[in-house]
């Protein structure tokens, strides 16, 4: 009798432990991360239209035509933030602590400046000794008195210093000259090959002048990132787009500090690949091919190489070229949390991969195969059989062991 109710209960508790499995559409197996349907399910929206999700992110699945969109837009952007990638120079402004040097023409001897004897003279000039821009922002010259020069351009100065000695010397002329400039200069640090302050040049500086000027970088291009401040603001951009865009390689401000620094870009692998965990660029440029080859390439026994899964968030500029649907995200939104998805299961999908480049911090996750969540399934209902043949096994023994304890 107590055989019986034992193995009435176990058997009891083994159905309902397979039902709760079976109810729950396996969940509570062992997995690396979420399934394929999970994720198709769990988009926002996609290429292939919109779904009702809880989670908002984008799904697209990776074509040739989508990598005409993709560019690598980097932590930031000069341009974005500062402007001036193309046009002028900024022109430069005399400061307080610059030295200038003032020379004064006059058209014929016997004036102010130039005595009656100057015919043996060779020109009809003078030059006042170089002086300081003072904490006012004043210079003194000579019958002219002082001349503010903070804030000023050299023209600017030369035409007042004219306007004041025009009715004391005859047909005076003026020649402003910059000495020493100590406002109008920019400060490099970081992994150059000589930190310094650097004075622009009045025709302009450009970042990749100053840091020329700095020595030039000493780490791996595809290592570098290099940060601008500017005042209360600052930007930080991808060494290797400040040389490839252009727009990127604005023209610097006095007092602007530009930062260079190393930082490594690196990719996370996980799921069903030959290894789990960060692996570093190492390279330039990186192709999802590349990168899923650094992770050890997918786990023969394991994975679905139709659902290889690229984590990132995309610029909603790249996204609507693509011609996803952006309605349910906030129209504020730029960068939308994105899941590319490539079938290796197709052959050009690896021209594809060979072509589409990694960012920095992208996720890689290879999903199981859903035979594989089969296999789980049966191991474990296999278990809780023998669990159960076990328990009865050892209700008989009790019961044998009682019985002699009663004789």
């Amino acid at each position: 009798m107590l055989r019986q109710l034992l193995e009435q209960r176990v058997s009891c508790a083994a159905i309902a432990i397979v039902t709760s499995l079976s109810l729950a559409g396996c969940s509570t197996l062992p997995a690396s991360g979420p399934s394929a349907r999970a994720i198709e399910e769990g988009a926002v929206t996609g290429a292939k239209g919109p779904d009702q999700p809880s989670l908002q992110y984008a799904l697209v699945e990776l074509t040739g035509p989508m990598l005409k969109f993709l560019d690598d837009p980097g932590p930031g952007s000069f341009h974005a933030s500062f402007g001036q990638g193309r046009g002028p120079a900024p022109q430069i402004k005399v400061g307080v602590g610059d030295t200038i040097q003032v020379t004064i023409f006059e058209a014929a001897a016997g004036g102010l400046f130039i005595p009656n004897d100057a015919g043996s003279r060779a020109g009809n000039f003078v030059t006042i000794p170089a002086q300081t821009v003072d904490d006012n922002g004043y210079i003194t010259v000579p019958y002219a008195g002082q001349i503010f020069a903070k804030g000023r351009s050299l023209p600017q100065i030369e035409g007042e210093i004219v306007d004041k000695l025009r009715n004391r010397a005859i047909e005076p002329q003026a020649v402003v000259a910059l000495t020493n400039q100590t406002s109008s200069q920019v400060t490099v640090i970081g992994s150059v090959g000589n930190p310094q302050k650097i004075a622009i040049n009045p025709a302009g500086d450009r970042v990749l002048d100053v840091l020329s000027k700095a020595g030039g970088i000493v780490n791996p291009g595809y290592e570098t990132f290099v940060t601008l401040q500017r005042g209360g603001r600052k930007a930080t951009v991808y060494f290797l787009n400040l040389v490839q865009n252009a727009n990127e390689n604005i023209f610097l401000r006095p007092s602007d500090i530009l930062y260079a620094y190393q930082e490594q870009r690196a990719f996370t692998a996980f799921g069903a690949s030959g290894s789990s965990g960060q692996f570093k660029f190492q390279q330039e440029r990186l192709a999802l091919s590349d990168a899923v080859g650094k992770a050890g390439g997918l786990l023969d026994d394991r994975a679905d190489p139709g659902q290889v899964l690229v984590y990132r968030l995309e610029s909603r500029r790249a996204l609507e070229r693509m011609g996803v649907d952006l309605t349910p995200f906030d129209p504020r939104q730029t960068m939308i949390p994105t899941v590319f998805k490539a079938n290796f299961r197709i052959a050009d999908s690896f021209f594809v991969a060979q072509r589409f480049p990694m960012r920095d911090k992208d996720v890689i996750y290879v999903t199981n195969a859903d035979q594989v969540e089969l296999f789980k399934f049966l191991n474990l209902v296999t278990g809780v059989s023998n669990a159960v043949s076990s328990v009865a096994g050892d209700a008989v023994i009790t019961r044998n062991a009682v019985r002699t304890l009663r004789r």
